[in-house]
């Protein structure tokens, strides 16, 4: 087995990506040297870079670096990748993110959030309420945390530092830090890496269906998930989840809902000033008058399930109302870019139909009677193919629709499958699809009042484009 705190040159393929990213900046917290390939550069990679790392976006075996320990990869690498090639010809050490993640996670009292969705949002929170209680702990998150600016949280108080005595003389010890949270990412089965001390599953709706073969093999592989907590754990769980645990040994469970009874639960839920205010219901008393510090429903739900977690680590009342008042969310997750009584602009990462329509509702509910522009660019074929009519009827709760083609990602094109197929089963008279080299102008002729970009692509590279035009248009 490799030891993970031996090594010194740590390589990354596929370093952009926000899962891989988050890993490489814990080892260069431990002193390794890190380096990796990417497709295309990137803002996040250009912080990368800012913070030591060496990244090239050449698929080019000149650009490796001699002497690597370990070579990171994720299942999103093609096998025709020349240095994925190259390091298997050279017997070079390799491992899959999941499974390293499984080996640092293995040493602290973990936490994994695996679901289809709202897995960022709610690591998120719970390790914002980590820190603020000032308990020991790492996050690998899934987005870049707006309260830190990073995916990847490290703290370990002063009063963790331990004094021991050696015969060479004293020396200071430090404790690792007690909890990990994690994101338990559902696809190529990777959370089944995990053992986790605490499991949450926000949701497991139809999804990678490239990977497995139907509904009930994902469903079956949440199950598989739930086996993986530790004796003594704790599973909690979304009400109505069509999750059936497997208990190879005893856990907790615990249910928690957004408005209906259940272990955890909310109350109350009222709407002031744009903030939703509510009452937290726990097993042993009501925590009265939260307030949630980011908008939608949606984030309310995920809240629970954090909150939940706080609750079950013996987090105070108070630091728990505090820290979720104080909470910012998660870059590209309902990220208000731009608020105006004349226009208003939301970046989303909403990729599945579910997402989509939490995101379009909470719009909804936040600017009641404007009309709504959204620009969606569809994720991978498989994805669009398996879903098309539960994308259409998402998107149809928009005014107006900009479509881009959709975005590859790991994958090769599907024949009969395009944003056309998807456009043909919206029922909108206004649709249309549009190139990217197009939005602004698009946007510049028609001014929205809401403007929503959807996407988990390179949709991204819009967000300042769009912000640079609107704020400049007065």
């Amino acid at each position: 087995m490799t030891d993970l705190s031996a090594l010194k040159m740590v390589y990354f393929l596929g370093i952009g990506g926000i899962g891989m990213s988050a890993l490489a900046r814990y080892f260069v917290g431990k002193g390794a040297t890190v380096s990796g390939y990417d497709r295309t550069p990137t803002a996040l990679t250009d912080q990368m870079i800012s913070e030591g790392m060496k990244i090239h976006f050449k698929d080019d075996i000149k650009l490796v670096p001699k002497k690597i320990d370990l070579v990171i990869y994720t299942p999103a690498i093609p096998e025709e990748n020349e240095q994925y090639r190259y390091f298997i010809r050279n017997k070079i050490p390799m491992k899959k993110r999941a499974e390293v993640l499984g080996m640092i996670t293995s040493s602290f009292k973990s936490i994994a959030i695996a679901g289809t969705h709202g897995k960022t949002t709610t690591s998120t929170m719970i390790a914002h309420f980590l820190r603020s209680a000032k308990m020991n702990h790492l996050a690998f998150l899934g987005g870049i945390s707006k309260n830190y600016g990073t995916n990847f949280l490290t703290y370990q108080s002063a009063q963790s530092k331990e004094w021991r005595q050696s015969p060479g003389g004293g020396t200071v010890h430090f404790h690792e830090p007690v909890y990990c949270v994690v994101e338990a990412d559902e696809y190529d089965r990777s959370f089944l890496q995990l053992n986790p001390d605490i499991a949450v599953i926000t949701s497991a709706d139809p999804d990678h269906l490239d990977i497995y073969q139907n509904y009930e093999f994902l469903k079956n592989s949440f199950a598989d998930f739930t086996s993986k907590i530790r004796e003594q754990g704790s599973l909690v769980m979304k009400l109505n989840t069509p999750v059936k645990p497997v208990r190879n040994h005893f856990f907790y469970d615990y249910s928690y809902a957004l408005n209906q009874e259940a272990t955890f639960f909310a109350k109350n839920i009222r709407l002031k000033d744009g903030l939703i205010h509510f009452d937290f219901s726990t097993p042993t008393e009501i925590i009265s008058n939260m307030i949630l510090g980011v908008p939608g429903m949606f984030n309310l739900e995920n809240a629970i399930a954090a909150l939940a977690v706080g609750y079950l680590l013996g987090i105070s009342k108070t630091l728990l109302t505090k820290s979720l008042r104080s909470y910012l969310g998660v870059r590209r997750r309902f990220d208000l870019q731009i608020c105006r009584k004349d226009f208003i602009y939301i970046d989303d990462y909403a990729h599945h139909p579910e997402e989509i329509k939490a995101c379009l509702n909470a719009v909804r509910e936040l600017f009641p009677g404007k009309k709504m522009t959204v620009i969606f660019q569809p994720h991978l074929f498989s994805r669009t193919k398996d879903l098309v009519d539960e994308f259409a009827r998402s998107l149809e709760l928009a005014d107006n629709l900009l479509l881009l083609d959709i975005y590859p990602a790991r994958e090769k094109p599907i024949a009969g499958v395009s944003s056309q197929l998807l456009l043909k089963k919206i029922n909108k008279k206004t649709k249309k699809i549009i190139k990217k080299k197009d939005i602004i102008s698009e946007l510049t002729d028609h001014k929205p009042e809401v403007l929503v970009t959807l996407g988990a692509g390179d949709i991204d590279q819009l967000v300042d484009p769009i912000f640079k035009t609107f704020t400049t248009q007065r």
